[in-house]
């Protein structure tokens, strides 16, 4: 496959969002469009410079970590924790889960009320009060793509469906459980890991774990291309 990188005007910010984790969606439309019209062209790019790109067909664009079975980072697992809870909090007022966070929102305000419910969970993430909700959790959601913040009421983004899908496996083996009446299968929501366990929960690599910059990856793995290509001139 022919790759001009001239067409490509939206490589540097590109790369630079899905290097340090981000997960791009229509949120940021150029980047977005971009991506969707010239998507076998990035991700053999990419490929070609190690890394790989997953298109998920609900919408967002993301970077597989190097090591898919190393341990989760603490703030990954946060995050999913955090996404347990809200469906379980949301189901039990009523309201649909997958609406609120397939496009939903939920506001600031609710936030000490879902500290308060399942301080006991809450407390396994390390997350004990308000500010650290929005500090650990809330504003790392919105830092990698998951969520958008318009003072004060946040909007759930399409990349969610990450997380949900671990709820919902979950929730399939409550079912399973019930419908065997086991007593034996006791299933619990995620549970944070110590940072030497091999358990995971879902492959997400964020800027903490990074310890190149985006700029200078960048321009090795450009200048390692432009090398290829001169050798095979």
């Amino acid at each position: 496959m022919n790759i001009d990188l001239k067409e490509m005007t939206q490589l540097a910010p590109i790369f630079r969002e899905l290097f340090k984790g981000y997960h791009l969606s229509r949120s940021e439309p150029e980047c977005y469009a971009q991506l969707s019209n010239m998507q076998d062209q990035y991700r053999a790019l990419f490929k070609a410079l190690g890394f790989e790109l997953v298109c998920d067909p609900r919408g967002f664009y993301y970077f597989v970590p190097e090591q898919m079975g190393a341990q989760v980072n603490k703030t990954a697992q946060r995050l999913a924790l955090f996404t347990f809870i809200l469906v379980e909090h949301l189901a039990d007022q009523g309201r649909d889960p997958l609406s609120v966070l397939d496009g939903g929102t939920i506001g600031r305000d609710e936030l000490p009320a879902l500290l308060e419910k399942y301080r006991d969970l809450f407390m396994q993430a390390e997350v004990t009060t308000h500010e650290e909700l929005e500090e650990k959790v809330i504003r790392r959601l919105t830092q990698l793509g998951f969520a958008e913040d318009s003072n004060g009421v946040y909007r759930f983004l399409p990349p969610m469906h990450r997380f949900l899908d671990v709820c919902l496996a979950v929730q399939h083996d409550r079912d399973l459980a019930a419908s065997l009446h086991s007593t034996d299968l006791e299933l619990r929501a995620p549970v944070l890991m110590d940072d030497d366990s091999g358990d995971t929960i879902i492959p997400i690599e964020t800027s903490e774990s990074v310890e190149e910059s985006e700029e200078d990856a960048l321009a090795r793995a450009m200048a390692e291309e432009r090398a290829v290509q001169e050798e095979d001139a």
